[in-house]
C-alpha cells in the first residue's frame, strides 16, 4: 500500500490511497497521516482493501506524505559514510556498538516539488538522501525483534545539510541545530510489504538514484546499514516512548565502492577527493541548482515516486 498527502489548505493536508499506476488517488477514511498512524491497527485493513481510486493526482498538489511531525530522529547507519567524514573532518569517535543518532528539525517536511530556502551559498549547501521509517506507538525498551512490527511505512528523505556550519557544531559535542534545516520527503510512503524482497532485515534494499542538475551523482543501495531500522528504532527508544508518527531516517545512503557508484551527498564526493587528491574539487550547491532523487528496483519502479527539489535564497 502507498499512502500520499494532498495539500489541502490545512498544515497536515489530506491523506489519500495511491493507486498502484501512482497516478490515482481514493480519499482515505481518515483526513490525516497522523491520524491513521495514531489508530493503524483499526484504520490499515480500511485503507488497504481500497479498489477504486477515482481522482487524479496532480504532483503539484502533493505535499510530503507527513508535512510535520511529533519527532525526527536521525540515524548515522552506513559505515562507508561516517568512517569517510570523520577522517576529512578530523573527528575521533569513541567506539561503540550502538547506532549514531541526532535530533533534528520536525515540524515541517517540505513538499517533493518545494524549492528548498537557505540564506547563503557560502554555508555550504548539500543535499543528502536517505530512507526513513514512520513508527505507531513503541514503548520505552522495545526491543529491536519487537521493534520491526512497529514500522508501519517507508518513506524517502532529503535531509539537507550545511557543511559549513556542521563542521564547528559537530565539534562543540552538543551537536546540530543550524546546520540541519528542514528535510523534503518523497511523495510516497509505502508499507514494508509493498517492497516486497527488497524489504530485508530491516534495510531498504533499493538503489537510490541521485541526479544533480540533471546528471547521475549517485546509485547507491541501502541494504549495507550496519543497524537494520528495528535496531534504530530500538535504540532510539531505549530512554524514551516513541509517540506514534516518529520519523526515523537511515543516515546518507552510501556503500563502501563509492568510487565507481557514486555519492548521495556532495560532501562524499569532496571527501574522496580530499583522499584521493588531497583537496576537494566540486563545490557545494549553488543557488539555482536542483537535485532530484528516486529509489529503484530492479526493473525500475521507484515505489516512492520522485523527489525533485531546487535550491533558492531565502
Amino acid at each position: 500500500m502507498r499512502l500520499a498527502t494532498l495539500n489541502n489548505g490545512t498544515p497536515d493536508g489530506r491523506l489519500v490511497i495511491v493507486a498502484p499506476d501512482g497516478g490515482h488517488s481514493a480519499n482515505a477514511s481518515v483526513q490525516t497521516l497522523q491520524q491513521a498512524i495514531e489508530q493503524w491497527d483499526m484504520v490499515a485493513p480500511q485503507l488497504a482493501a481500497t479498489a477504486v481510486f477515482p481522482d487524479m493526482i496532480d504532483p503539484a498538489a502533493v505535499a510530503a506524505p507527513l508535512p510535520r511531525a511529533w519527532q525526527w530522529l536521525d540515524g548515522s547507519a552506513f559505515p562507508a559514510h561516517g568512517d569517510l567524514m570523520d577522517a576529512v573532518l578530523g573527528i575521533t569517535k569513541p567506539k561503540t556498538d550502538v547506532p549514531l543518532m541526532y535530533q533534528g528539525m520536525s515540524d515541517t517536511f517540505l513538499s517533493p516539488l518545494a524549492d528548498a530556502r537557505f540564506p547563503s551559498e557560502e554555508l555550504g549547501i548539500d543535499f543528502e538522501g536517505e530512507f526513513g521509517v514512520i513508527v505507531d506507538a513503541v514503548p520505552m525498551g522495545t526491543s529491536a525483534a519487537d521493534a520491526m512490527g512497529h514500522i508501519k511505512l517507508i518513506v524517502q528523505i532529503n535531509d539537507w545539510s550545511l557543511r559549513t556550519l556542521a563542521g564547528p557544531e559537530m565539534k562543540t559535542g552538543f551537536g546540530w541545530v543550524q546546520a540541519k534545516p528542514v528535510c523534503g520527503m518523497a511523495p510516497f510512503a509505502v508499507t514494508p510489504d509493498e517492497l516486497g524482497d527488497n524489504w530485508r532485515d530491516g534495510r531498504v534494499c533499493l538503489d537510490l538514484l541521485v541526479d544533480w542538475n540533471g546528471q547521475r551523482f549517485g546509485a547507491a543501495n541501502g541494504a549495507p546499514m550496519a543497524f537494520g531500522f528495528h535496531e534504530l528504532v530500538a535504540h532510539a527508544a531505549r530512554t524514551r516512548d516513541l509517540v506514534a508518527g516518529t520519523v526515523i531516517g537511515s543516515g546518507t545512503v552510501s556503500n563502501a565502492n563509492f568510487r565507481e557508484i557514486g555519492s548521495s551527498c556532495v560532501a562524499e564526493r569532496r571527501g574522496i577527493e580530499v583522499v584521493d587528491l588531497g583537496e576537494p574539487k566540486t563545490a557545494f550547491m549553488a543557488f539555482g541548482d536542483d537535485v532530484r532523487m528516486e529509489a529503484v528496483d530492479g526493473a525500475g519502479h521507484a515505489p516512492f515516486g520522485v523527489l525533485h527539489q531546487r535550491v533558492v535564497r531565502a
